[in-house]
């Protein structure tokens, strides 16, 4: 029974690293987002750590899926489980850090493929650990499944394969895209809240300076203020969170307007993605008009969406000679639409019908009539 009880345990954990850590690296920079708002001001307080994440995100991710091939060929079983020990006791306290303080509201264990509270994210971790610890306890009855050129030839193909798969994605597209933005999408739709869907209940706290103290109070308590407080701020405590729709944040703001409904009803859109002007690649940026161009030329409205200020734009547009307008959105948006930057998005009346990395731009489609969805 103690083998058996093992061997389920190697199976499951072995499994469950190795889909968690695949799905992860399908999106190295969609999970360095996520270890980024870990360095965060408001959760760690770690900014030095920020320029690190992409890299660290890589590192655990390859780290990941190794570990799940090399428990389940049994590759130096006590080294491997001792690092599972302590990969997981690390993401258990990042996980109860992030549901007991409320800080990060999904760890991206499982990247966009599947989002998870802090508590259910937590609790995977704590199964995960108590299959773990099965494992540390019984790890003589962890033996390798070939010989040892076999299994040590195994590890080493995961590794190289998971370091190829890591390069291509950076430099391309993910594989597989589990975003609301993916291709076929349609952004309109995304946005919408289904009839007789669940609504937030949010409580209004009043935050009034009593004594040289602020202090907070219900909307029920008001009547209770001392005489003589000041008010200060009033903020939104959400009691329960209601339906979020897929997209929630998105914007297409100029000169203090927003034109998302007029752009997309667009039949042939092009815009070009950059979420920081500043961190943008300049090989990538100096392809951008020679695609505007192209585009236009095919009848398209080529725009680009941003995050950054208008001296950044201003640059930008004299840098690269780029000749569209400027809009701006949500930095955390722009990054979910795609994770090169620049990236090229083709929209059809709001549908997206293509999306590339600027190493890509060779492989973009303009049509000389209107798509037929």
């Amino acid at each position: 029974m103690k083998n058996i009880i093992t061997q389920f345990s190697r199976l499951f954990v072995g499994v469950l690293f190795i889909i968690s850590g695949l799905i992860k690296l399908n999106d190295p920079v969609g999970f360095s987002y996520k270890l980024a708002e870990y360095f965060s001001e408001p959760v760690f307080n770690m900014p030095f750590l920020e320029p690190l994440a992409l890299g660290l995100a890589i590192f655990l991710v390859i780290l990941e899926v190794v570990l799940g091939v090399m428990l389940l060929v049994g590759y130096k079983a006590k080294t491997t489980i001792w690092a599972l020990l302590l990969l997981i006791v690390f993401f258990t306290f990042l996980t109860f850090y992030s549901a007991y303080f409320d800080v990060v509201k999904d760890c991206g264990c499982f990247g966009d493929a599947l989002h998870l509270t802090p508590w259910q994210s937590f609790t995977k971790d704590v199964v995960l650990l108590f299959f773990i610890l099965i494992l540390f306890i019984n790890q003589r009855l962890i033996k390798p499944l070939f010989s040892t050129p076999k299994t040590n030839f195994a590890v080493y193909v995961s590794v190289v394969l998971c370091a190829f798969m890591a390069v291509w994605v950076l430099n391309h597209n993910p594989i597989k895209d589990f975003r609301p933005f993916k291709v076929g999408n349609n952004i309109e739709e995304g946005m919408k809240i289904p009839e007789g869907a669940p609504k937030s209940v949010v409580e209004m706290i009043f935050i009034y300076k009593v004594n040289g103290v602020n202090k907070e109070f219900t909307e029920k308590e008001l009547g209770n203020i001392p005489a003589g407080a000041v008010f200060v701020d009033r903020k939104d405590k959400v009691i329960t969170e209601g339906y979020v729709p897929p997209i929630h944040d998105f914007t297409m703001v100029k000169d203090d307007s927003d034109y998302k409904e007029e752009l997309l009803k667009e039949p042939k859109l092009v815009i070009f993605v950059t979420y920081d002007l500043k961190l943008s690649e300049p090989a990538g940026m100096k392809k951008l008009e020679k695609v505007s161009e192209d585009a236009k030329a095919k009848g398209y409205k080529v725009i680009a969406m941003t995050a950054s200020g208008p001296d950044e734009i201003a640059k930008a547009k004299k840098e690269y000679k780029l000749n569209v307008d400027f809009y701006f959105s949500d930095a955390i948006a722009l990054k979910t639409i795609e994770r090169s930057n620049p990236s090229i998005v083709i929209l059809h009346k709001g549908t997206v019908v293509q999306k590339v990395h600027y190493n890509d731009v060779d492989d973009l489609k303009f049509s000389d009539t209107a798509y037929d969805l």
